[in-house]
């Protein structure tokens, strides 16, 4: 059984950072799902004066490795002989430049170290999590913002789809990824414009095909992003049923921002907008595919956020590593994160 430490990437966010470890160790838990075998003694430990993860397993293949390089924190993995750290290779999925994530800067703008991590999780969740490394998953945020999990899910080379209701949010995001392509001299096709039925603007709609080089967009093999903007509930009436693999939404904190449903307008409970919203999104889940919710637990308990998803049919996971994503974000927000799958 060969022992390995995780170093932790830095963030400029020190609350974050605070809570990086044991975030860590929980979303290598649920590596476990599609490794070879779990990881054993998963624990902190400080070397040299710096915190690790460290962890034991018996050996970790080409595939195990390529796995692991997608955590969200992963800054450097070593091997532990003795007292030496011998440092093993990350080759994580991304296939763009990785200031897709980071050069965005708005006030609310949620930790795409955090993410990521949702992502994984919900991910590591479904029936393909054993796929990780070769599916094109296709993954919506019905709750997009301005794009950081879209940008993710593009990262990886997956299939992106978003819904948003704010205007100014929508534009910033079409303006945001349009201006990056075009920069970074990505190959693309892109169609902004309104969305009419009965010669009304019901939505305003981005799709976009890119990919990572000329052969593969020539080749046909290109990523889809499509952007609607429209009030979340509706988002069934822009997606085929079960044609998504992982939704995942960070519902507003109800500090900065609210949540918002037909019925009760501004709200600043998630759980409203999550009992109207969440058998929409289920929907759009196909069967073995896995929804992942963040969400402020001082405004919304965690028992509510659960039955809002039991409603909508779906099989809450509550068991480890599954219950150990909690943690503060500020003196007003403690975020957690609830994942289910549909069977």
């Amino acid at each position: 059984m060969a022992r390995y430490a995780l170093l932790i990437l830095p963030s400029t966010n020190r609350v974050y950072a605070d809570a990086s470890v044991a975030l860590t160790r929980a979303e290598l838990a649920a590596f476990g799902r599609a490794l070879r075998e779990p990881p054993q003694k998963i624990e902190e430990e400080t070397i040299a004066g710096v915190p690790y993860v460290t962890f034991e397993a018996d050996g970790l293949g080409e595939r195990d490795v390529a796995l692991l390089s997608n955590l969200s924190a992963a800054y450097a993995l070593f091997e532990l002989q003795g007292d030496l750290l011998r440092p093993v290779a990350l080759r994580a999925l991304d296939r763009f430049d990785d200031d897709l994530l980071t050069i965005q800067k708005y006030q609310g703008k949620t930790n795409e170290l955090f993410t990521k991590l949702l992502l994984n999780v919900t991910l590591l969740a479904t029936d393909f999590a054993g796929e990780f490394l070769d599916r094109r998953f296709r993954v919506l945020d019905p709750l997009c913002g301005r794009g950081t999990t879209l940008n993710q899910a593009i990262m990886y080379g997956f299939d992106a789809a978003g819904v948003d209701r704010d205007q100014k949010d929508f534009e910033a995001y079409a303006t945001f990824i349009q201006t990056w392509l075009k920069r970074k001299r990505i190959k693309h096709h892109a169609d902004l414009g309104p969305v009419r039925r009965n010669r009304q603007v019901v939505a305003r709609r981005l799709r976009i095909d890119l990919a990572a080089d000329k052969d593969e967009y020539k080749a046909g093999r290109t990523q889809a992003l499509d952007v609607v903007n429209a009030d979340t509930v509706r988002s069934g009436e822009f997606f085929k049923p079960a044609t998504f693999d992982v939704v995942v939404a960070d519902a507003p904190y109800g500090v900065q921002h609210g949540s918002r449903t037909a019925g009760k307008g501004l709200t600043r409970d998630p759980g409203d907008l999550l009992t109207e919203a969440a058998p929409v999104w289920a929907d759009l889940l196909r069967p073995g595919g896995a929804m992942g919710i963040s969400w402020n637990t001082f405004v919304a308990r965690r028992e509510d956020a659960a039955a809002a998803l039991t409603g909508a049919g779906l099989q809450v996971v509550e068991d480890e590593p599954y219950l150990s994503f909690r943690h503060r974000v500020d003196q007003a927000i403690m975020r957690d994160i609830l994942v289910a799958v549909k069977r």
